[in-house]
């Protein structure tokens, strides 16, 4: 369930990029602190990168991202990126040690791969609802209502519905 629901995101990113040039990808937007839509999705994927790429040494430190310019730039190049997480997902649950300098001391603390994807998943949804307010200056971008969003706060929702 959880891969599904990562792969959902992720497909409605696609979805997105679909539908954007590199140009309104790669532009700055004010109520972004002058961060661009590719900027987020390029974040959204190195995470996913950096716990795919710690997983055989069971080490995990999300500071440790590559910050890959062309994945913030290039749609097809982000979207081809995309594909690739998402093939990458699908792992057994081990724990990970996630690790992360404070104030100049390396803490490391136990987690799982599991649990690291669901804060991933998490994380996605929350730069997603970021992302939505860049989006709101196109006229012709259609998103899922849902894009952004919670799935908590989507079953919520549709509690209140019925």
């Amino acid at each position: 369930m959880l891969i599904k629901a990562i792969n959902h995101s992720l497909d409605e990113l696609t979805n997105l990029l679909d539908q954007l040039s590199n140009q309104s990808y790669s532009h700055s937007c004010e109520a972004l602190s002058n961060s661009s839509i590719g900027a987020h999705t390029r974040h959204i994927l190195e995470m996913f990168q950096c716990l795919e790429n710690s997983y055989d040494s069971g080490v995990l430190n999300y500071d440790n991202r590559e910050r890959n310019k062309q994945i913030e730039t290039e749609t097809e190049f982000a979207k081809q990126f995309i594909s690739a997480v998402k093939s990458g997902l699908k792992r057994e649950n081990k724990i990970i040690y996630l690790e992360q300098m404070i104030d100049g001391l390396t803490f490391r603390i136990q987690s799982n791969y599991y649990r690291e994807l669901l804060y991933n998943l998490e994380h996605c949804i929350h730069h997603q609802a970021l992302i939505k307010v860049a989006v709101l200056q196109y006229d012709t971008i259609l998103l899922n209502e849902n894009f952004g969003v919670a799935r908590s706060t989507i079953e919520y929702r549709n509690q209140c519905v019925q």
